[in-house]
């Protein structure tokens, strides 16, 4: 039980990469309940790897999440171990886990609840599409396909999923609705912030969420994205995401936006590039019940 709320707290995070985990590990320092919502369009590396040859879900940034919220056994603390050599040289130990209880399970989710029994998990990792997908990015010019591709692009207009129909489990749409905060980011972007959110599934349970949307922002610009704030709240507004609050560093020389409140903190480890999570969780807690400009 949260030290802060006599009440249970549900948080659920969205996004991908290193800085969902990051938002994970705050989070669990003060929710109840905790779930992720996560990209599984990843086509580089291990999990591109493992998509290729399997078809399946891009397990990379679903093993961040159990990393963050297992429960220090063994096989938490080994799940990013790599293999140096044969042919399973450089794969992840724990997106071949992933891989291979999803393949042998067929059910995504029920295989990746099982993942987060075998960790320990605080909380529920879960995919925000039922099926394999591919970031497509309009540059304006033209389209290009692949979260990789889609990173090293420039000048990106807009974002879609490949199949443009993908849908939502029903799990992650009743999580989204139903906790009392929704934290988004921080993160790249677009391949992790932004594609979290592209399914309409998403999108129409954000847009019936009963409890407040934080974005947490980058510490600095990102290789993704435009170089403003006030930019990045108008792609996520073109793409149906409007958050209530805005989570900047104290120490940010960022112009904060005009729209959403804007919650100001210590957000920064001690090198100044990436959060600390017992401070994003101070942060992020001190956020619970705004409604911002949604109010």
């Amino acid at each position: 039980m949260s030290d802060l709320h006599s009440a249970s707290v549900g948080v659920c995070a969205l996004g991908g990469g290193h800085g969902l985990a990051t938002s994970l590990r705050a989070v669990r320092s003060y929710a109840d309940h905790v779930t992720a919502v996560v990209s599984i369009a990843d086509d580089g590396g291990s999990s591109g790897r493992i998509r290729s040859a399997m078809g399946g879900p891009a397990p990379g940034d679903l093993r961040r999440c159990f990393e963050a919220l297992g429960d220090g056994s063994m096989l938490t603390a080994e799940m990013g171990w790599r293999f140096d050599g044969g042919e399973l040289a450089g794969h992840a130990l724990g997106n071949l886990v992933i891989a291979g209880l999803v393949a042998a399970s067929d059910d995504l989710v029920s295989a990746l609840d099982e993942v987060g029994r075998l960790v320990g998990a605080i909380g529920r990792v879960l995919p925000a599409t039922s099926v394999p997908v591919d970031l497509v990015a309009d540059t304006g010019e033209w389209e290009v396909e692949g979260q990789v591709a889609v990173h090293r692009a420039v000048g990106v207009v807009g974002l879609r999923l490949s199949p443009i129909d993908a849908t939502a489990p029903p799990e992650t749409v009743a999580a989204i609705e139903g906790a009392d905060q929704i934290v988004l980011g921080p993160g790249s972007f677009f391949t992790s912030v932004l594609a979290a959110t592209l399914s309409a599934d998403v999108q129409g349970a954000l847009a019936r969420r009963s409890g407040p949307l934080v974005l947490v922002a980058n510490l600095a610009q990102d290789r993704e994205g435009p170089v403003e704030l006030a930019d990045h709240l108008r792609l996520l507004d073109e793409h149906g995401v409007r958050p209530d609050v805005l989570l900047m560093d104290d120490r940010s020389d960022r112009t904060p936006p005009i729209g959403p409140e804007v919650v100001r903190a210590p957000l920064a480890g001690r090198d100044g590039r990436v959060h600390d999570p017992v401070q994003l969780g101070s942060a992020l807690a001190s956020c619970l019940g705004r409604r911002g400009c949604s109010e």
